[in-house]
């Protein structure tokens, strides 16, 4: 049938005899033969939203975005003292009880599981979604994580070296998949689910992914986003022996996350978790749901240059954009706002400022840029559902969140990074969130405003 399908009477698993005498198969050249099929997808939209950050949850987190609010200050989460940094973005008086239908479970989870919980059951009842009235079986959930249960492991590690009892859910509660398996016990879906682990582009891949498989027809509905919980003593001692870490800032710890200023000297650490609610667009329009906007695109690419180090022209970001504009079928000029993955260190802000200038050209010039982990912190795996949560909100407010300590301009950062201050989006809607993880990872999402 896939050969009657291409108009060939050829079918593709033939054996057929080269020169030599010997058996291959043809290639077969798929993306001239097929013809396409993205008339035929359907649109995906997003019909909930949820947040746990460090400044804020819900509409608390977006006013405090607006108004130019850090989350950034001493650690308390343990003495750290013995650091370079003492300092990070911590989510503050979070009470998991309100958001899972047993105490039990909060007990055997990890602190990246209860955020990821809660900012699902935030993003369902956001979009008044009635669980009785849903094919579980198209309904699914996909969480991206840097760490997993990093506490877990380190708190574990610790009574298993001095000899003491290590808790029988000990690997459960580590393991960087158990969000997604434990959001999809407490919400009763049965789809496609699984977590990503790719470093901080890990949240942006688990949308993408999300997006594929809605698109696919694998599914009706899918929760996706991005949870981190690794403000620890462990992450803070192999980060700090980086050298990657702000420890300039410990005396005024809301200046420290700088992205794209002159002084910035590396970034702060935070936690939370940022998740969407995902629906065909026919799924959402029969159930009468309130639509945000539309995630129209999709790239993702690898440096396959350095582990922890970007490109140093940009070239695997600059790709991914590309990518994420021809899946959205966006020109450059159709985009007015970028979130930045700005994590505030020397080389992220570069290379991603030159990768912005090779794709957009021009109208980089025009763009406005931010980064919001200057408030939240980088919340590393969390990032790329956080700040799709504000992609999501610019795209439906046209309000556009500053970068906060904004005061030295940098000559190799030279475009609009909204300084200090919030603005509007101009005529061009749409908006990209990207977001870069170790290992030369690369994504990107495009949302743009739904027309019926």
């Amino acid at each position: 049938m896939f050969a009657l399908a291409l108009g060939s009477t050829l079918a593709p698993c033939a054996l057929l005899p080269d020169a030599r005498g010997a058996l291959h198969r043809p290639r077969v050249d798929l993306h001239s033969a097929i013809p396409s099929m993205a008339a035929a997808e359907p649109r995906i939209v997003v019909t909930g939203l949820g947040v746990v950050s460090a400044i804020g949850s819900g509409d608390e987190f977006w006013t405090s975005l607006l108004e130019g609010k850090s989350g950034v200050a001493t650690i308390t989460h343990f003495d750290a003292s013995r650091y370079p940094t003492t300092i990070g973005a911590e989510v503050k008086q979070f009470d998991p009880k309100p958001y899972f239908s047993s105490p039990k479970t909060i007990k055997s989870t990890d602190r990246f599981t209860h955020f990821a919980v809660a900012a699902s059951k935030m993003a369902m009842e956001d979009a008044g979604v009635d669980t009785a009235s849903i094919d579980r079986k198209r309904f699914g959930c996909i969480v991206g994580s840097a760490f997993g249960g990093m506490d877990t492991f380190e708190k574990q590690t610790l009574n298993n070296d001095a000899g003491k009892k290590v808790s029988p859910f000990t690997i459960p509660a580590l393991l960087g998949n158990t969000a997604s398996g434990i959001i999809g016990i407490e919400v009763g879906a049965q789809g496609p689910n699984f977590g990503v682990a790719s470093a901080c582009a890990a949240g942006s891949h688990a949308l993408g992914e999300a997006l594929y498989h809605l698109r696919r027809g694998g599914a009706d509905m899918m929760l996706s986003g991005g949870t981190e919980a690794a403000i620890t003593p462990l992450s803070f001692a192999g980060f700090c022996a980086m050298k990657a870490m702000c420890s300039q800032y410990n005396d005024n710890p809301e200046a420290a996350s700088r992205p794209f200023d002159a002084a910035r000297a590396g970034f702060v650490m935070g936690e939370g978790a940022g998740m969407l609610l995902l629906e065909t667009e026919a799924h959402a329009k029969a159930r009468g749901a309130k639509i945000y906007c539309e995630l129209a695109g999709y790239g993702a690419t690898c440096d396959a240059h350095h582990i922890t180090t970007p490109h140093p022209e940009g070239a695997g970001l600059a790709e991914c954009l590309r990518l994420s504009l021809e899946d959205a079928g966006l020109a450059p000029s159709d985009v007015g706002y970028i979130n930045a993955h700005g994590t505030s260190t020397a080389y992220n802000d570069k290379f991603e400022t030159m990768a912005i200038k090779k794709v957009f050209g021009e109208h980089a010039y025009n763009l406005k840029i931010s980064s919001t982990k200057s408030m939240t912190g980088h919340t590393l795996g969390a990032a790329g559902g956080i700040e799709a949560v504000v992609a999501v909100k610019v795209v439906e407010t046209g309000q556009v969140p500053p970068t906060i300590n904004y005061a030295t301009p940098d000559p190799d950062c030279d475009l609009d990074y909204v300084p200090n201050k919030a603005s509007t989006l101009g005529s061009s809607r749409a908006v990209i969130s990207d977001n870069l993880g170790f290992g030369g990872h690369n994504a990107a999402l495009v949302f743009k405003p739904y027309v019926p």
